[in-house]
């Protein structure tokens, strides 16, 4: 089995450092989830995890961190209609189709934690194809309905890559008083 270089990489710092919002033994989707950098991770924190791929190689070793669920989320239906999770995960990942879907499997109170690349990155390699790089403020449109905790719109360095990267929380009445600053 070939194992990419992202899994064995340790969890992306925007993931780490906001994990601590997601409730204690929450259930969190890792969308995309490759091999399970960032389930290994959650998991080490208590979280149960359900990892959706459509690499199924990948998935082998995911596994090991949590259930996997083998879907291919581009070209088939949503596979977990009817289903909330505590903290929805995305890294590297961008298929506008389905923020529907994400949002509406935030729990009330879950968190989304989301990292990937945005415009401008075309400029210094891949992805390169502006159906996989947000436009500027667009991340902030498709969460407009959530209340963001963090946002950022930028550039990193080693390697370089423009990003844009959202906390957000699916309020209720009942979860204001957990995030009050």
């Amino acid at each position: 089995m070939t194992v990419s270089a992202h899994a064995n990489l340790p969890a992306s710092a925007w993931v780490q450092r906001w994990t601590s919002l997601i409730s204690p033994g929450g259930k969190v989707l890792d969308l995309a989830c490759g091999h399970g950098r960032h389930m290994q991770w959650l998991k080490s924190q208590g979280h149960v995890c359900l990892g959706v791929d459509r690499d199924a190689q990948a998935l082998q070793t995911a596994q090991a961190h949590g259930e996997v669920l083998q879907a291919d989320l581009e070209n088939a239906p949503w596979p977990l209609d009817g289903q909330s999770f505590d903290g929805v995960e995305i890294t590297h990942y961008l298929w506008r189709p389905l923020w529907p879907h994400v949002l509406q499997s935030l729990a009330w109170g879950g968190v989304l934690i989301h990292e990937t690349f945005s415009q401008g990155n075309e400029t210094v390699g891949k992805p390169s194809n502006p159906a996989f790089l947000w436009r500027h403020g667009e991340l902030l449109e498709h969460c407009q309905s959530l209340h963001i905790v963090a946002y950022e719109n930028g550039v990193l360095r080693q390697p370089d890559r423009f990003i844009q990267r959202i906390v957000a929380v699916r309020l209720h009445a009942d979860t204001l008083p957990k995030f009050a600053l």
